[in-house]
């Protein structure tokens, strides 16, 4: 997964530490034959099926990097409706021991035009599934699909909302 230039930077000063980072998660929506579908990325990394996510750049507003994210990752098109779920990850530790947490805001967006297709590396498949058919993915990466199918008219805020979700 290619690093932004920025975090090269604070971890050549803090090692392996803790860094707190603004991400954006795409929950990229389109009506489908079937009713409405949902479009995942298998991540290179790990192999796991994730909505589109990634790491704001600083000065980036986080929809302008939802967007910028499901172009470079899957090359196509959408349009953000709305925030839907604001909250804090888990804390993650990558294979070489660096750790992150992440303030993730995740957008309910429209597709736009584009056949999807994996973009930058970042992503070895891309494809639309049923919301009925949804492969097997980290509880994270579910529940902010859960988010944005709730559809909500507030912005969901923490994960309290979710003791309340229907199972």
């Amino acid at each position: 997964m290619p690093v932004p230039d920025f975090i090269l930077d604070l971890r050549a000063k803090v090692g392996h530490a803790m860094l707190w980072l603004s991400g954006a998660t795409a929950v990229i929506l389109r009506d489908g034959a079937e009713g409405p579908e949902v479009l995942l990325v298998r991540r290179s990394d790990d192999g796991q099926w994730s909505p589109v996510c990634g790491i704001v750049d600083p000065g980036e507003d986080p929809h302008v990097a939802a967007i910028r994210e499901a172009a470079e990752e899957a090359s196509v098109v959408v349009e953000v409706e709305r925030l839907a779920w604001l909250n804090v990850t888990d804390p993650v530790t990558y294979d070489n021991g660096d750790v992150t947490q992440y303030i993730d805001h995740t957008f309910r967006c429209r597709w736009v035009a584009g056949d999807p297709v994996p973009g930058d590396g970042e992503a070895s498949d891309a494809r639309f599934f049923p919301v009925t058919a949804l492969p097997a993915m980290p509880r994270g990466y579910a529940e902010r699909i859960e988010a944005v199918l709730a559809d909500r008219a507030e912005t969901l805020l923490g994960r309290d909302w979710l003791r309340d979700a229907p199972a």
